[in-house]
């Protein structure tokens, strides 16, 4: 049993620094590039990222979330009503998704979608020996294929957690107005009264946090890929595991180092 576990900590610190030095990698091919007065990255490619990872996920996470809204403010509520109680849940969602939710979903979900596809399509690229073919070009595949996407994630994490934040508040202001008996002008001010700087400003550090996870998680795993098909069917899904655990390990760090540090 011993050596079973230590054979899966010996795999499992081989592949984190693999990934930072694909992540040390990524960054020297970028500051040639800066250095020789190019740009950093192809804003073409970003682009097209930025919209495909961006507007392309925000229905998906807009009705994740006011569903998952919507369902906790009222499970909150028949909670609270007979202690009378009711005006504590639109603060509660508040912080629960500025705080913890809405990053969280808002990763699993693109990790879902985004994650996947990245493995997905740098796998097939590393099967075919595109990526080779793009070096002996000399291209810089990192800079042409990672940079891009792990810019694009971490630069629209936090608006697509902003989206997410406002869905889950309007489905709770349906709940409360129709089954609570909370109007508008009394949800805002209930709102208002619980958020603070701390949590905005946390949930913008996790979004960062957690889009620069998925990006370079699944593009670690699609530049590794072995076995052609079933290698990338086997990659993309040990992308998405890989990453949502990640993510929810990273998460539980931060609110540790949150308490621990920033507390209330």
């Amino acid at each position: 049993m011993l050596g079973a576990l230590g054979h899966k900590l010996r795999v499992f610190l081989a592949r984190v620094s693999s990934i930072v030095w694909l992540l040390g990698d990524m960054v020297a091919e970028v500051g040639d590039s800066l250095a020789r007065g190019r740009a950093p990255v192809r804003r073409a490619i970003f682009f097209q990222q930025t919209d495909r990872a961006g507007l392309g996920s925000v229905p998906l996470v807009a009705m994740v979330s006011f569903f998952l809204g919507l369902t906790m403010a009222l499970l909150t509520g028949y909670q609270l009503r007979p202690f009378g109680q009711e005006r504590l849940v639109p603060g509660l969602i508040t912080i629960a998704f500025w705080r913890e939710l809405g990053p969280l979903m808002t990763s699993v979900i693109i990790a879902a979608r985004i994650g996947a596809s990245y493995t997905a399509e740098l796998g097939t690229m590393t099967v075919a020996e595109e990526v080779e073919a793009i070096e002996a070009m000399g291209l810089g595949p990192l800079r042409f294929l990672v940079a891009p996407r792990l810019a694009a994630l971490v630069c629209l994490m936090p608006p697509l957690v902003v989206v997410s934040n406002v869905a889950a508040l309007i489905g709770t202001f349906l709940i409360c107005t129709f089954q609570l008996n909370i109007g508008w002008n009394y949800f805002i001010d209930l709102v208002y009264e619980s958020l603070i700087l701390k949590d905005v400003l946390l949930g913008i550090v996790k979004s960062v946090a957690f889009g620069g996870l998925v990006a370079v998680i699944a593009c670690f795993e699609g530049l590794t890929v072995k076995g052609g098909a079933a290698g990338v069917g086997s990659a993309t899904t040990r992308s998405v595991v890989t990453t949502i655990t990640t993510v929810i390990g990273v998460d539980t760090f931060l609110n540790m180092m949150q308490v621990g540090v920033l507390p209330d």
